[in-house]
Protein backbone atom coordinates (compact mmCIF):
# COMPACT_ATOMS: atom_id res chain seq x y z
CA UNK A 1 0.00 0.00 0.00
CA UNK A 2 1.33 3.17 -1.13
CA UNK A 3 2.81 5.74 1.56
CA UNK A 4 -0.11 8.90 2.31
CA UNK A 5 0.98 12.08 0.10
CA UNK A 6 0.39 15.03 -1.18
CA UNK A 7 0.63 16.10 -4.52
CA UNK A 8 0.52 19.63 -5.57
CA UNK A 9 1.85 20.66 -8.76
CA UNK A 10 0.68 22.86 -12.10
CA UNK A 11 2.64 21.71 -14.82
CA UNK A 12 3.40 24.18 -17.71
CA UNK A 13 1.86 23.45 -21.17
CA UNK A 14 3.78 20.83 -22.83
CA UNK A 15 4.51 20.33 -26.20
CA UNK A 16 7.18 17.78 -27.95
CA UNK A 17 7.98 17.04 -30.65
CA UNK A 18 10.19 18.11 -34.20
CA UNK A 19 8.79 21.62 -35.61
CA UNK A 20 6.71 21.91 -31.76
CA UNK A 21 7.83 25.42 -31.76
CA UNK A 22 5.45 26.52 -34.37
CA UNK A 23 3.31 26.54 -31.92
CA UNK A 24 5.27 29.63 -29.55
CA UNK A 25 3.03 32.25 -30.46
CA UNK A 26 -0.95 29.78 -30.07
CA UNK A 27 0.85 29.44 -26.54
CA UNK A 28 1.63 33.09 -25.48
CA UNK A 29 -2.13 33.96 -26.79
CA UNK A 30 -3.75 31.54 -24.62
CA UNK A 31 -2.40 33.28 -21.74
CA UNK A 32 -3.08 36.50 -23.35
CA UNK A 33 0.53 37.54 -24.42
CA UNK A 34 1.21 38.84 -27.92
CA UNK A 35 4.98 40.40 -28.12
CA UNK A 36 7.41 38.56 -26.38
CA UNK A 37 11.37 39.47 -25.72
CA UNK A 38 13.44 35.85 -26.20
CA UNK A 39 16.03 35.68 -24.11
CA UNK A 40 19.44 33.63 -24.53
CA UNK A 41 23.08 33.50 -24.81
CA UNK A 42 25.07 34.68 -27.60
CA UNK A 43 26.13 31.38 -29.13
CA UNK A 44 22.34 30.28 -29.48
CA UNK A 45 21.17 33.71 -30.73
CA UNK A 46 23.48 33.83 -33.24
CA UNK A 47 22.63 29.71 -34.49
CA UNK A 48 19.80 30.58 -37.14
CA UNK A 49 19.24 26.70 -36.95
CA UNK A 50 17.50 27.71 -33.51
CA UNK A 51 16.36 31.07 -33.84
CA UNK A 52 14.96 30.80 -36.77
CA UNK A 53 12.23 28.17 -35.78
CA UNK A 54 11.81 30.37 -33.25
CA UNK A 55 11.23 33.44 -35.10
CA UNK A 56 8.86 32.08 -37.47
CA UNK A 57 7.24 30.54 -34.31
CA UNK A 58 6.83 33.82 -32.94
CA UNK A 59 5.75 35.46 -36.05
CA UNK A 60 4.49 39.15 -35.44
CA UNK A 61 4.41 38.29 -31.56
CA UNK A 62 8.13 38.77 -31.57
CA UNK A 63 9.23 41.94 -29.98
CA UNK A 64 12.94 41.20 -29.57
CA UNK A 65 16.12 39.26 -28.59
CA UNK A 66 18.29 39.91 -25.85
CA UNK A 67 20.87 37.15 -26.77
CA UNK A 68 23.15 38.07 -23.45
CA UNK A 69 22.93 35.59 -20.93
CA UNK A 70 25.90 33.26 -19.83
CA UNK A 71 26.63 30.70 -18.04
CA UNK A 72 27.27 32.78 -15.11
CA UNK A 73 23.72 33.33 -14.48
CA UNK A 74 24.31 36.95 -13.46
CA UNK A 75 21.80 39.15 -11.48
CA UNK A 76 23.33 42.22 -13.67
CA UNK A 77 22.46 40.44 -17.03
CA UNK A 78 18.47 40.00 -15.88
CA UNK A 79 18.64 43.95 -14.90
CA UNK A 80 20.13 45.08 -18.66
CA UNK A 81 17.30 41.83 -19.98
CA UNK A 82 14.42 44.09 -18.13
CA UNK A 83 14.97 46.88 -19.80
CA UNK A 84 15.56 45.78 -23.13
CA UNK A 85 12.17 44.12 -21.84
CA UNK A 86 10.33 47.14 -21.33
CA UNK A 87 11.71 49.02 -24.50
CA UNK A 88 10.67 46.60 -26.30
CA UNK A 89 6.95 47.00 -24.84
CA UNK A 90 6.98 42.91 -24.20
CA UNK A 91 4.44 41.75 -22.22
CA UNK A 92 5.94 38.02 -22.18
CA UNK A 93 9.54 36.38 -22.32
CA UNK A 94 10.63 33.14 -24.27
CA UNK A 95 13.47 31.12 -22.72
CA UNK A 96 16.04 29.88 -25.51
CA UNK A 97 18.79 27.30 -24.32
CA UNK A 98 20.35 25.89 -21.17
CA UNK A 99 19.59 26.23 -17.49
CA UNK A 100 21.58 29.68 -17.66
CA UNK A 101 19.38 31.26 -19.83
CA UNK A 102 16.10 29.86 -18.30
CA UNK A 103 17.24 31.11 -14.75
CA UNK A 104 18.13 34.92 -16.40
CA UNK A 105 14.73 34.77 -17.78
CA UNK A 106 13.19 34.18 -14.83
CA UNK A 107 14.68 36.71 -13.23
CA UNK A 108 13.67 39.51 -15.83
CA UNK A 109 9.96 38.06 -15.36
CA UNK A 110 10.55 38.62 -11.70
CA UNK A 111 11.94 42.31 -12.38
CA UNK A 112 9.52 43.05 -14.87
CA UNK A 113 6.42 43.63 -11.92
CA UNK A 114 9.03 45.03 -9.42
CA UNK A 115 8.78 48.60 -8.37
CA UNK A 116 11.10 49.04 -6.52
CA UNK A 117 14.56 47.12 -8.20
CA UNK A 118 16.96 48.41 -6.00
CA UNK A 119 15.63 47.88 -2.91
CA UNK A 120 14.80 44.01 -4.87
CA UNK A 121 18.62 44.42 -5.16
CA UNK A 122 19.18 45.03 -1.69
CA UNK A 123 17.44 42.32 -0.32
CA UNK A 124 18.64 39.89 -2.56
CA UNK A 125 22.56 41.48 -1.18
CA UNK A 126 21.30 40.39 2.15
CA UNK A 127 19.40 37.26 1.69
CA UNK A 128 21.24 36.01 -1.39
CA UNK A 129 17.31 35.37 -3.02
CA UNK A 130 15.65 37.83 -5.27
CA UNK A 131 12.40 38.59 -4.47
CA UNK A 132 9.15 37.58 -6.25
CA UNK A 133 6.50 40.45 -6.14
CA UNK A 134 3.03 38.95 -5.07
CA UNK A 135 1.83 40.26 -8.90
CA UNK A 136 0.73 38.84 -12.11
CA UNK A 137 4.32 38.10 -13.79
CA UNK A 138 4.49 38.24 -17.52
CA UNK A 139 3.79 35.15 -19.16
CA UNK A 140 7.09 32.61 -19.82
CA UNK A 141 7.80 29.81 -22.87
CA UNK A 142 10.82 27.99 -22.14
CA UNK A 143 12.65 26.31 -25.24
CA UNK A 144 15.66 23.89 -23.78
CA UNK A 145 18.20 23.06 -25.82
CA UNK A 146 20.35 21.42 -23.34
CA UNK A 147 19.56 18.23 -21.04
CA UNK A 148 20.09 19.93 -17.49
CA UNK A 149 16.10 19.37 -16.57
CA UNK A 150 15.69 23.01 -15.53
CA UNK A 151 12.52 23.44 -18.10
CA UNK A 152 9.65 22.46 -15.48
CA UNK A 153 11.02 23.82 -12.72
CA UNK A 154 10.17 27.89 -10.83
CA UNK A 155 13.40 28.52 -9.09
CA UNK A 156 17.15 29.05 -10.24
CA UNK A 157 20.78 29.99 -9.87
CA UNK A 158 21.47 33.85 -9.59
CA UNK A 159 24.52 35.34 -9.03
CA UNK A 160 25.93 38.49 -8.64
CA UNK A 161 29.71 39.38 -9.52
CA UNK A 162 29.98 43.44 -10.12
CA UNK A 163 31.19 45.40 -6.74
CA UNK A 164 28.48 48.64 -8.54
CA UNK A 165 25.41 45.67 -7.90
CA UNK A 166 26.51 44.08 -4.36
CA UNK A 167 29.40 44.45 -2.62
CA UNK A 168 31.08 41.45 -2.98
CA UNK A 169 30.28 38.73 -5.00
CA UNK A 170 27.13 36.41 -4.33
CA UNK A 171 25.66 32.72 -5.31
CA UNK A 172 22.10 33.24 -4.91
CA UNK A 173 18.81 32.83 -6.62
CA UNK A 174 15.28 33.15 -6.61
CA UNK A 175 11.98 30.82 -6.32
CA UNK A 176 8.29 30.79 -6.68
CA UNK A 177 5.70 28.85 -8.11
CA UNK A 178 4.35 31.86 -10.21
CA UNK A 179 7.81 31.52 -11.66
CA UNK A 180 6.85 28.15 -13.32
CA UNK A 181 6.82 28.56 -17.25
CA UNK A 182 3.36 28.83 -19.09
CA UNK A 183 4.37 26.64 -21.85
CA UNK A 184 7.41 24.40 -22.12
CA UNK A 185 8.70 23.59 -25.98
CA UNK A 186 10.55 20.29 -26.46
CA UNK A 187 12.21 20.17 -29.87
CA UNK A 188 14.67 17.47 -30.63
CA UNK A 189 15.75 18.98 -33.55
CA UNK A 190 16.68 21.92 -31.75
CA UNK A 191 18.95 20.51 -29.49
CA UNK A 192 20.63 18.43 -31.67
CA UNK A 193 22.03 21.53 -32.90
CA UNK A 194 24.12 21.55 -29.56
CA UNK A 195 27.55 20.01 -29.44
CA UNK A 196 27.17 16.31 -27.98
CA UNK A 197 30.19 17.37 -25.60
CA UNK A 198 27.75 19.80 -24.39
CA UNK A 199 24.86 17.74 -24.09
CA UNK A 200 26.38 15.01 -23.09
CA UNK A 201 27.80 17.23 -19.68
CA UNK A 202 24.32 18.89 -19.09
CA UNK A 203 22.58 15.31 -19.61
CA UNK A 204 24.29 13.90 -16.19
CA UNK A 205 22.73 16.53 -13.96
CA UNK A 206 19.23 15.70 -15.27
CA UNK A 207 19.61 11.67 -15.02
CA UNK A 208 20.11 12.73 -12.15
CA UNK A 209 16.88 14.24 -11.40
CA UNK A 210 15.34 11.17 -11.87
CA UNK A 211 17.53 8.85 -9.51
CA UNK A 212 17.13 11.78 -6.88
CA UNK A 213 13.24 11.87 -7.41
CA UNK A 214 13.08 8.20 -6.37
CA UNK A 215 15.14 7.99 -3.17
CA UNK A 216 14.38 11.41 -1.82
CA UNK A 217 11.42 12.05 0.79
CA UNK A 218 9.27 14.02 -1.76
CA UNK A 219 8.95 10.89 -3.93
CA UNK A 220 5.48 9.57 -4.41
CA UNK A 221 3.08 7.25 -6.75
CA UNK A 222 3.41 10.16 -9.29
CA UNK A 223 6.76 10.58 -9.08
CA UNK A 224 8.11 7.24 -9.22
CA UNK A 225 6.20 6.77 -12.51
CA UNK A 226 7.70 9.54 -14.25
CA UNK A 227 10.85 9.36 -13.01
CA UNK A 228 11.30 5.29 -13.74
CA UNK A 229 10.09 5.90 -17.20
CA UNK A 230 12.23 8.44 -17.59
CA UNK A 231 15.34 6.97 -15.92
CA UNK A 232 14.95 4.01 -17.78
CA UNK A 233 15.05 5.69 -21.06
CA UNK A 234 18.03 8.05 -20.15
CA UNK A 235 19.84 4.88 -19.43
CA UNK A 236 19.07 2.96 -22.97
CA UNK A 237 20.04 6.28 -24.86
CA UNK A 238 22.34 8.43 -23.04
CA UNK A 239 24.87 6.53 -24.74
CA UNK A 240 23.85 7.84 -27.88
CA UNK A 241 25.81 11.34 -26.68
CA UNK A 242 29.04 9.63 -26.01
CA UNK A 243 32.02 10.31 -27.90
CA UNK A 244 32.06 6.74 -29.71
CA UNK A 245 28.59 6.92 -30.17
CA UNK A 246 26.96 6.55 -33.34
CA UNK A 247 23.40 7.67 -34.39
CA UNK A 248 21.46 9.48 -31.23
CA UNK A 249 18.14 9.08 -30.42
CA UNK A 250 17.70 12.77 -29.65
CA UNK A 251 13.50 12.14 -28.99
CA UNK A 252 13.95 9.36 -26.69
CA UNK A 253 16.45 11.65 -24.80
CA UNK A 254 14.21 14.56 -24.77
CA UNK A 255 11.29 12.22 -23.17
CA UNK A 256 13.41 10.82 -20.16
CA UNK A 257 14.22 14.33 -19.36
CA UNK A 258 11.22 15.60 -19.60
CA UNK A 259 9.70 12.85 -17.29
CA UNK A 260 12.49 12.66 -14.87
CA UNK A 261 12.26 16.38 -13.54
CA UNK A 262 8.15 16.18 -13.83
CA UNK A 263 6.85 17.05 -10.56
CA UNK A 264 10.75 16.99 -8.64
CA UNK A 265 9.91 20.71 -7.47
CA UNK A 266 6.91 21.52 -5.93
CA UNK A 267 5.43 23.97 -3.70
CA UNK A 268 5.17 21.26 -1.00
CA UNK A 269 8.51 19.45 -1.17
CA UNK A 270 11.40 19.17 -3.94
CA UNK A 271 13.12 15.40 -5.18
CA UNK A 272 16.55 16.51 -4.88
CA UNK A 273 19.00 15.36 -2.84
CA UNK A 274 22.60 14.51 -1.72
CA UNK A 275 24.04 14.51 -5.76
CA UNK A 276 22.25 17.74 -6.23
CA UNK A 277 23.70 19.33 -3.01
CA UNK A 278 27.58 17.98 -3.78
CA UNK A 279 27.15 19.90 -7.53
CA UNK A 280 26.11 22.92 -5.20
CA UNK A 281 29.15 22.49 -2.56
CA UNK A 282 31.53 22.11 -5.78
CA UNK A 283 30.29 24.79 -8.28
CA UNK A 284 30.65 27.10 -5.13
CA UNK A 285 34.11 26.74 -4.11
CA UNK A 286 35.43 25.63 -8.38
CA UNK A 287 34.30 26.86 -12.56
CA UNK A 288 33.58 23.14 -12.66
CA UNK A 289 30.34 22.60 -14.25
CA UNK A 290 27.16 20.81 -12.98
CA UNK A 291 27.41 18.19 -15.39
CA UNK A 292 30.75 17.36 -14.35
CA UNK A 293 30.28 17.52 -10.70
CA UNK A 294 27.62 15.12 -10.84
CA UNK A 295 29.23 12.68 -13.05
CA UNK A 296 32.22 12.43 -10.49
CA UNK A 297 29.93 12.30 -7.33
CA UNK A 298 26.86 10.57 -7.99
CA UNK A 299 27.96 6.75 -8.02
CA UNK A 300 30.04 7.32 -4.71
CA UNK A 301 27.23 9.77 -2.94
CA UNK A 302 24.80 7.15 -3.84
CA UNK A 303 27.27 4.42 -2.23
CA UNK A 304 27.06 6.55 1.25
CA UNK A 305 23.58 6.52 0.62
CA UNK A 306 23.11 3.26 -0.04
CA UNK A 307 25.65 2.08 3.27
CA UNK A 308 23.19 4.13 5.32
CA UNK A 309 19.70 3.33 4.17
CA UNK A 310 17.64 1.06 2.06
CA UNK A 311 17.17 4.35 -0.46
CA UNK A 312 14.18 2.61 -1.82
CA UNK A 313 16.86 0.41 -3.77
CA UNK A 314 14.30 -1.84 -5.24
CA UNK A 315 12.55 0.86 -7.31
CA UNK A 316 16.23 2.19 -7.98
CA UNK A 317 17.37 -0.92 -9.16
CA UNK A 318 13.82 -1.17 -11.46
CA UNK A 319 14.47 1.54 -13.28
CA UNK A 320 17.89 1.54 -14.02
CA UNK A 321 17.25 -2.68 -15.19
CA UNK A 322 19.60 -3.98 -12.73
CA UNK A 323 19.80 -6.15 -9.56
CA UNK A 324 19.86 -3.98 -6.40
CA UNK A 325 23.46 -4.74 -5.40
CA UNK A 326 23.92 -3.07 -9.08
CA UNK A 327 22.71 0.58 -8.88
CA UNK A 328 26.06 2.34 -8.10
CA UNK A 329 27.63 0.67 -11.11
CA UNK A 330 24.99 1.32 -13.52
CA UNK A 331 24.93 4.70 -12.72
CA UNK A 332 29.03 5.00 -13.42
CA UNK A 333 28.11 3.23 -16.91
CA UNK A 334 26.00 5.84 -17.76
CA UNK A 335 28.06 8.39 -16.98
CA UNK A 336 31.10 6.46 -18.71
CA UNK A 337 29.14 6.03 -21.34
CA UNK A 338 29.21 10.00 -22.40
CA UNK A 339 32.84 10.13 -21.42
CA UNK A 340 32.49 12.56 -18.80
CA UNK A 341 35.13 12.75 -15.96
CA UNK A 342 35.31 9.85 -13.12
CA UNK A 343 37.88 11.89 -10.79
CA UNK A 344 38.18 15.19 -8.59
CA UNK A 345 41.93 15.36 -8.87
CA UNK A 346 41.51 16.00 -12.61
CA UNK A 347 38.98 18.80 -12.38
CA UNK A 348 41.54 21.95 -12.97
CA UNK A 349 40.54 24.29 -10.08
CA UNK A 350 39.64 21.36 -7.21
CA UNK A 351 42.82 21.09 -5.04
CA UNK A 352 42.54 18.71 -2.70
CA UNK A 353 42.88 21.00 0.12
CA UNK A 354 39.73 22.64 -0.69
CA UNK A 355 37.72 19.22 -0.34
CA UNK A 356 37.17 20.37 3.73
CA UNK A 357 35.12 23.71 2.01
CA UNK A 358 33.12 21.68 -0.25
CA UNK A 359 31.81 19.42 2.32
CA UNK A 360 31.34 22.33 4.69
CA UNK A 361 29.05 24.06 1.79
CA UNK A 362 27.82 20.90 0.62
CA UNK A 363 26.60 20.31 4.82
CA UNK A 364 25.06 23.79 4.72
CA UNK A 365 22.68 22.97 1.56
CA UNK A 366 19.38 22.54 1.98
CA UNK A 367 18.52 19.81 -0.41
CA UNK A 368 19.80 17.66 2.68
CA UNK A 369 16.86 17.88 4.20
CA UNK A 370 15.29 15.61 1.54
CA UNK A 371 17.65 13.17 2.66
CA UNK A 372 15.59 9.25 3.78
CA UNK A 373 14.81 9.20 7.54
CA UNK A 374 17.77 8.34 9.30
CA UNK A 375 20.37 10.01 7.00
CA UNK A 376 22.13 12.60 8.59
CA UNK A 377 25.58 13.24 7.38
CA UNK A 378 28.31 14.93 8.94
CA UNK A 379 30.76 16.95 7.68
CA UNK A 380 33.33 14.79 7.73
CA UNK A 381 31.29 12.07 6.24
CA UNK A 382 31.12 14.47 2.91
CA UNK A 383 34.40 14.76 3.27
CA UNK A 384 34.69 11.09 3.14
CA UNK A 385 32.49 10.47 0.22
CA UNK A 386 34.65 13.50 -1.53
CA UNK A 387 38.13 11.60 -0.72
CA UNK A 388 36.65 8.95 -2.84
CA UNK A 389 35.75 10.39 -5.41
CA UNK A 390 39.16 12.37 -5.34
Amino acid sequence: MPHSFRFEYESPTIRFGAGSVSGLADELAAAGASNALVVTGTSVGANDDVMDPVRAGLGDALAGVFAETTPEKLLSTALDGVDVFERADADSVVAVGGGSSLDVARAVCALAVTDDRDAAVDTYAETHALPVPDAALPPMAVVPTTLAGADLSFGGGLNATDPDITRTPISGGLSDPALTPTAAFYDPELVATTPRRVLASSAMNGFDKGVEAIYTTAHTPVTDATAVRGVRRLTETLPGLGPDAGETDYAGILEGILLVQYGIKRPDGSGLGLVHAFGHGLTAHSAVQQGSAHAITAPHALAYLLEQTDARRDVLADALGVDSDGIVDAVAAVRDSLGLPTRLRDVDDVSESSLDAIAESTHADGLLDNLPAGVDPTVADLRGVLEDAW
